[in-house]
């Protein structure tokens, strides 16, 4: 599945005793997997952050998906984000960057109630996230 999540600023909380709080509101997006199933990111969820001391970012994002059936699904992706000083940098501005050049990777898990997706309840699955501007795209694989 591909995933193109978009989202809003990054706002910081602070920095506290483990590092750099901050929260990436999400406010919608788009997924289609290579069977067709196929549908939107809901606005609402949000990206809760950890910025430790080593440069590591710390992701925990939380959404839902709507298919075009109407099945909702929801999302937790937890995982990690770093690359050198200036990669990071860069992103930080907006600028486009190869994905090739800092390790984002999450560990995702779904829950939904719709009937053709329950097997999504049984998963878990990897996703390879790319930052961009705007948004945040993650290939996503299921853990076999």
């Amino acid at each position: 599945m591909r995933l193109v999540v978009d989202v809003g600023e990054v706002v910081s909380l602070g920095h506290g005793v483990l590092g750099e709080r901050r929260v990436v509101a999400i406010t919608g997006g788009r997924f289609e997997a290579d069977d067709g199933w196929q549908g939107t990111v809901m606005p609402g969820g949000a990206d809760w952050q950890l910025l430790r001391a080593d440069g590591v970012l710390e992701v925990d994002a939380r959404y839902a998906l709507r298919d075009s059936e109407g099945g909702l699904v929801k999302v937790l992706s937890q995982g990690l984000r770093h690359g050198p000083t200036e990669v990071i940098a860069a992103l930080a501005r907006g600028a486009a960057v190869d994905p090739a050049h800092y390790y984002f990777r999450t560990l995702m898990r779904f829950e939904t109630a719709a009937a053709p997706l329950l097997h999504l309840n049984r998963i878990v699955a990897v996703g390879y996230g790319q930052r961009e501007a705007a948004c945040v795209r993650l290939d996503v694989q299921q853990v076999l």
